[in-house]
């Protein structure tokens, strides 16, 4: 009896910023050692991407199959940046949860949970649910939420 393995679809999750694809690392080599160009996926998301602000780290899921094509899904930026952008911070605290850098009002964080709320993985959740998540990423971020 001999096995014979079926090819199975490949996920690769990467941060990538928008606009700013390019065949380095970490892109390169994550999509390189899968067999797929990367000039190929680079010029898709940095099309697909135009619309944002360059720069914003944009969570990506590439969907590699066998037979070395690929497609991806772009996600909504990261609660913690989004947070830091609006408080204007560049990064958290030393201790997080102890230190509080900034703070923002329910209106921001309101937002948020909009702009989160169209990510795929959110559809299940309502936007209080999403907005408390919201608040909780603020705490260990050294974000004070005042209303």
């Amino acid at each position: 009896m001999s096995k014979t393995a079926k090819a199975k679809d490949q996920v690769v999750r990467l941060l990538i910023s928008a606009g700013k694809a390019a065949p380095t690392p970490p892109v390169g080599p994550a999509l390189g050692a899968r067999g797929v160009k990367s000039m190929d996926f680079c010029k898709e998301f940095n099309a697909r991407t135009a619309h944002i602000e360059s720069g914003v780290p944009t969570p990506t899921l590439i969907t590699i199959r066998p037979d070395r094509t690929f497609s991806f899904i772009t996600k909504t930026p990261p609660t913690s940046y989004l947070l830091k952008k609006v408080a204007g911070i560049d990064k958290g605290p030393a201790k997080p949860g102890h230190e509080i850098l900034a703070t923002i009002s329910l209106k921001h964080v309101h937002e948020i949970a909009k702009i989160k709320a169209t990510d795929d993985h959110m559809s299940h959740l309502s936007l209080e649910n999403i907005a408390r998540m919201v608040v909780g990423t603020a705490r260990t971020v050294g974000i004070q939420v005042v209303p």
